[in-house]
């Protein structure tokens, strides 16, 4: 059994007794590590040969296991994690399989148990390999975070988008990272030498647009005293990023329309015609294709930006990415502010996977940044989180978080099958050890569409 690491954040006792069994019924010799900083369990991770890590914890170990979490699923996603669990509530195993774990059973459980659910875990991973869709290191590129399937969709879409000047239309609710995309295709398109010049188009008064974007010669107005270059101008050679495009007024859409169609414009006040070499991506947070049915947006420039899109899900649609961003703006801000605080209690993260996120990437950036400040220990609680204004939230049934706890792993693993298997439904019901049409009733239970794992080649 290669690949095996058996690992505890505290007492060594159950972790050495799991692995002493494994080596007796499986002839096999699993890493037994403890979790602390003497132990370079990263390094190991991102060795690549970590197929499985069992996982051993009860309630006062949760928050380091959580960290771990987050940590595995950066540094080897493919690395299946089983819990082995001592007296956790079903909240606490809900809050593990949330953060990512595959698996999970009782320190109480038979070797016999605990070897079937580690080689099913086996199974899995050395049948499936995911693809790599990481995005290459680039100083300039803001931390792109996550592992969920929509999230990995959508990474596995940066190389084409960059990989040339086609128009690029970015869509996503506010607060999902349009503009951090967007750099991230400059960045890694040939224009990443050029500038990077983003306009947000409801910042601009609607009789300026023209102005900002195409700059103006002298005497174009009674103020203009000079020349002045417009944002077009700036960008030459690089991308201009129009954000909230939606906003542009119509008569400017025309302006752009015609820029967009022949890399020509006429500054105002000017009779002659200026060329550039710029290419344009835009952003919006409303869906444009209604707007122009409802005539408020152009169809003919709807189509010049369309060509290539990035559609951003919402957080709430990728959940299990939760625990690794709030991490990271957690170890920002204590940076920043120079904070002793190192990770959050169990109830803290459990009610941040919880929350609706109507402002998404942003608001839960915004939340961590003030429980940070307002952070009374080096562990953030419910009562620093809370600090933000939502209430907390309600405690569920029994029932409730049972069916819940299934229909997100359930969810979570169809999709992971389907991002590997790039949308190949009888490769992953294969995987899956499922005949197709099982597996196909469990993606229309979930309203799972494949087309959305489908890379266009």
């Amino acid at each position: 059994m290669r690949g095996l690491v058996c690992a505890s954040p505290g007492s060594m006792t159950t972790a050495t007794a799991i692995a002493d069994a494994i080596r007796c019924a499986a002839n096999a010799a699993p890493l037994v590590l403890q979790i602390d900083h003497a132990v370079p369990l990263d390094a190991v991770m991102a060795s690549g040969l970590t197929d499985v890590l069992i996982a051993c914890t009860n309630s006062a170990e949760l928050t380091e296991l959580l960290s771990l979490l987050s940590e595995v699923r950066r540094a080897a996603p493919a690395c299946a994690v089983v819990i082995v669990e001592t007296g956790l509530s079903l909240h606490e195993i809900a809050l593990l399989f949330s953060a990512g774990a595959y698996d999970f059973t009782s320190s109480s459980a038979t070797t016999d148990e605990l070897l079937a659910r580690t080689h099913r875990a086996l199974g899995l991973v050395t049948t499936i390999r995911i693809p790599d869709v990481r995005v290459v290191g680039h100083p300039k590129i803001k931390a792109l975070i996550g592992e969920s399937a929509p999230f990995l969709k959508v990474m596995s879409q940066l190389p084409v988008v960059a990989g040339c000047d086609a128009g690029a239309l970015i869509l996503g609710e506010t607060g999902t990272g349009k503009e951090i995309f967007a750099q991230a295709v400059h960045y890694l398109s040939a224009r990443a030498s050029r500038p990077w010049i983003a306009v947000n188009c409801a910042a601009i008064p609607a009789d300026l647009v023209e102005n900002e974007l195409f700059g103006h010669v002298r005497g174009a107005y009674t103020t203009a005293h000079a020349s002045q270059a417009g944002l077009v101008r700036e960008a030459e050679g690089g991308t201009l990023f129009l954000d909230e495009i939606d906003n542009l007024p119509f008569d400017a859409q025309a302006k752009l329309l015609r820029f967009v169609q022949t890399k020509e414009y006429r500054p105002v006040g000017s009779s002659s015609v200026v060329r550039a070499d710029v290419r344009i991506i835009a952003a919006s947070n409303q869906p444009l294709e209604q707007l122009v049915t409802a005539g408020r947006f152009r169809q003919d420039l709807f189509y010049r930006l369309n060509i290539l899109t990035l559609s951003l899900p919402p957080l709430r649609d990728r959940r299990a990415d939760i625990p690794a961003l709030a991490l990271h703006f957690l170890q920002q801000y204590a940076s920043e502010y120079r904070r002793k605080v190192s990770g959050f209690g169990a109830l803290a993260l459990a009610h941040l996977i919880e929350r609706s996120w109507p402002g998404n990437v942003r608001e839960l950036q915004h939340v961590v940044e003030r429980a940070v400040l307002m952070a009374h220990g080096p562990l953030l609680t419910m009562a620093d989180i809370e600090q933000s204004g939502e209430a907390p939230v309600p405690v569920e049934s029994f029932r409730h978080i049972k069916a819940r706890i299934v229909a997100s792993f359930e969810r979570s693993y169809v999709e992971h099958l389907l991002v590997v298997n790039r949308g190949n439904i009888t490769s992953a019901a294969s995987a899956a050890k499922k005949n197709r049409r099982a597996f196909w009733e469990l993606m229309r239970k979930h309203k799972i569409d494949p087309e959305r794992f489908r890379v266009s080649q």
